[in-house]
């Protein structure tokens, strides 16, 4: 944002040097706030990624080893809008999905995450709000009604009662069944028309992710790198 050269107030409609904006202000603005600033022990635990390839579950639960494991990749797309210079999604690996925020090695933040979920018990999902029915220019953006059904149907519990499907590729635990969702959905390769070019597409981003995880590899247990990215036999 920049500041109006008249009054010297902060513009917060001008999009001329960035499209998000940020601004601060006292907590007790707010009501109903906690001091503390604490809140309980999360029952689950949900990490947001966009899949511009169009290969990814758009939600699948993860073991403790490969909450770690997707955490450390922090895999997303840029899309447009979010960043300057960014007219089209593009493929990423941000580590704990904000590399730029973190001071210490990306390996000590996903070893606490990794302690956190032994302790407490929490679920985790793997929520992609990204491409379904193909990659970018192909397919079409997840439907936001479809992604707030699967959430809020893993976070009230149903999701942990149905059976599930491990993906071939990502090795992800997917849900056969979500209420309000259509089941071909839950499947990415049931919603490309060419299943051909949905398997190449998927081939490709597997080994993204095995290439970008090589850096890691040193820091985690030999239980993180399996349960990771693999091509079942």
């Amino acid at each position: 944002m920049v500041l109006d050269p008249h009054t010297r107030v902060p513009n917060f409609d001008d999009g001329s040097l960035a499209e998000n904006s940020r601004a601060s202000y006292p907590i007790d603005f707010i009501d109903n706030i906690v001091e503390s600033g604490k809140g309980g022990q999360p029952a689950n635990v949900v990490m947001l990624t966009a899949d511009a390839f169009g290969v990814l579950p758009p939600i699948s639960r993860l073991s403790a080893d490969q909450a770690m494991y997707h955490f450390l990749s922090g895999y997303t797309a840029r899309v447009a809008g979010t960043e300057r210079g960014v007219t089209e999604p593009q493929a990423t690996f941000s580590t704990c999905f904000g590399a730029p925020f973190m001071p210490r090695h990306p390996s000590v933040y996903a070893k606490m995450l990794g302690e956190r979920i032994a302790q407490t018990g929490a679920r985790c999902w793997l929520v992609n709000t990204g491409w379904s029915g193909g990659s970018y220019g192909t397919g079409a953006r997840m439907k936001i009604s479809h992604t707030r059904a699967m959430v809020r149907a893993a976070l009230d519990g149903r999701l942990a009662q149905v059976a599930e499907t491990q993906d071939p590729n990502f090795g992800l635990l997917v849900p056969d069944v979500c209420p309000d969702v259509p089941t071909e959905v839950l499947q990415p390769r049931n919603t490309w028309q060419d299943k051909s070019a949905y398997d190449s597409t998927a081939g490709d981003l597997r080994g993204r992710f095995e290439a970008n995880f090589k850096q890691f590899e040193p820091y985690v247990e030999e239980s993180v790198k399996k349960v990771g990215i693999y091509k079942a036999a």
